[in-house]
């Protein structure tokens, strides 16, 4: 009877000592999660900035006749 309730006393223990690192992994996975969604935030409002100060396609077009006027043969240099 000794030796049953020590067994499962052992088995408790296990159990509950992997408890205990499964919730300290969660935890490490929770706080990785975190870092990483702020880093997310981070670039996507870096890319929100950068597509907001992108030339629209009008202003490609405008630059594109800027460019054609700089080819001319006139302009040129030798």
């Amino acid at each position: 009877m000794a030796s049953d309730t020590k067994m499962i006393q052992s088995i408790l223990d296990k159990v509950s000592s992997i408890d205990q690192k499964v919730d300290k992994g969660f935890k490490n996975v929770d706080v990785r999660f975190n870092e990483t969604n702020k880093r997310i935030d981070k670039l996507g409002i870096q890319l929100s900035k950068l597509e907001d100060d992108a030339p629209t396609v009008d202003e490609f077009d405008d630059l594109e006749k800027r460019v054609n006027k700089l080819e001319h043969p006139q302009f040129a240099s030798n």
